[in-house]
């Protein structure tokens, strides 16, 4: 499912949600567990396979923050910035963190698989065909590579899945 339908999908969760998530007799916490059931899970379907352009993550965040306002009663016109927001209901990391990190722990596991399976054969295609004329996009595996070297992870570093799944979950080094 592309991002498009995802995040079509999410936003009509949280219109469904909207007089719950803006509603004062239900508490935070509630809310917070409401969040992660259905809003936070439909934006991260599929999230390991989808390819995060800077507009994509931008588009993931905004409606990620659309919940979290409502859920703290807090209007866009009150002119609160997220990282406070995000502080009140208790949530440190945007969900980019978490969908990278699923990205991350896709992009092992299928390294570690045996060379003949599919999703190893799908991981190494390269389409035989001629690219249009201008800058090539960023493919999916670009943006894992770079993402590794922000985060100081080298190839074959999957192996150990230990070691793989403490560089997965360390913050990015550059911003």
């Amino acid at each position: 499912m592309n991002l498009k339908n995802v995040k079509i999908k999410a936003r009509k969760c949280i219109a469904c949600l909207n007089g719950i998530l803006w509603s004062k007799d239900i508490r935070k916490k509630r809310k917070l567990n409401i969040y992660n059931a259905l809003i936070k899970s439909s934006l991260l379907y599929g999230s390991e396979t989808r390819r995060l352009t800077e507009n994509n993550k931008r588009q993931v965040e905004a409606t990620e923050m659309d919940a979290l306002r409502r859920s703290s009663g807090i209007s866009r016109k009150e002119r609160i910035i997220n990282v406070t927001i995000r502080q009140q209901i208790g949530l440190e990391e945007p969900i980019i963190k978490e969908i990278e990190q699923n990205q991350f722990t896709w992009y092992g596991h299928v390294q570690r698989m045996a060379e003949g399976r599919l999703p190893k054969i799908a991981l190494k295609w390269m389409p035989k065909q001629k690219r249009a004329r201008g800058r090539p996009k960023k493919n999916w595996i670009e943006g894992i590579r770079k993402a590794m070297n922000e985060r100081t992870l080298n190839e074959g570093q999957w192996e150990d899945r230990k070691q793989w799944s403490l560089g997965v979950g360390q913050r990015r080094t550059t911003f």
